[in-house]
């Protein structure tokens, strides 16, 4: 698989576009901002973005998505207790300064334990709660790869202190994923540079509780 990640917007969010090795479809996940920086990067791959998948619906993760899916007809993805963030998202920005940003109704909803076949690849979608209710990973077994969204980093793991985060649920949902993917698996992650679950299962502090 090839996934090429765009740094996006104030908050250092990851953008990624994923495909199949040479493939001309794509996933775009979580287009924070800079729409015509992701649409000249979708243009200069020749991609054909077949859908637009969201982990949650914080706005430094969905500032471009109405731009990205009006240029490219792609359908959008939405974690199912998210939806009416992504529809009204200024009324949901926690600080001001940001935005505006365009909302959207979402396409369709996930809420875990659905199996997606986009752009020739095989999705599982874990629902993976606590920075976010209803916040979401993608993970493609096939390839060893897994979109973590803002649950897991290299050397972290999310923040729970914005409205509907939890630590907690945060904790639980991590030892789920601690428990399902294997070490061999890299995280491409909402933020930060990409790891492996092996890398933070043996290194990565807040993990640590949870050997």
């Amino acid at each position: 698989m090839d996934v090429r990640t765009f740094t996006v917007g104030s908050m250092a969010e990851n953008c990624h576009i994923a495909r199949r090795d040479g493939a001309r479809e794509a996933v775009v996940v979580d287009p924070g901002e800079e729409a015509p920086r992701l649409l000249e990067a979708i243009a200069a791959l020749e991609l054909d973005v077949v859908a637009i998948l969201l982990t949650h619906t914080h706005f430094d993760h969905v500032g471009a998505v109405a731009p990205l899916a009006r240029a490219t007809g792609a359908p959008v993805w939405c974690p199912e207790l998210e939806v009416a963030v992504l529809a009204d998202i200024m009324r949901y920005v926690p600080w001001d300064g940001f935005g505006p940003y365009e909302s959207y109704d979402a396409d369709h909803t996930v809420a875990g334990g659905e199996r997606l076949a986009l752009a020739g690849l095989d999705i599982d979608v874990l629902l993976t709660p606590g920075h976010s209710p209803g916040h979401v990973t993608y993970h493609v077994p096939a390839e060893q790869a897994v979109f973590s969204g803002d649950v897991l980093f290299a050397g972290s793991i999310g923040r729970t202190d914005l409205p509907g985060g939890d630590t907690a649920t945060l904790m639980r949902t991590l030892g789920e994923l601690l428990d399902a993917l294997p070490d061999e698996t890299v995280v491409h992650p909402g933020h930060m540079g990409a790891t492996t679950i092996g890398r933070e299962r043996a290194s990565n502090p807040f993990l640590a509780q949870l050997a």
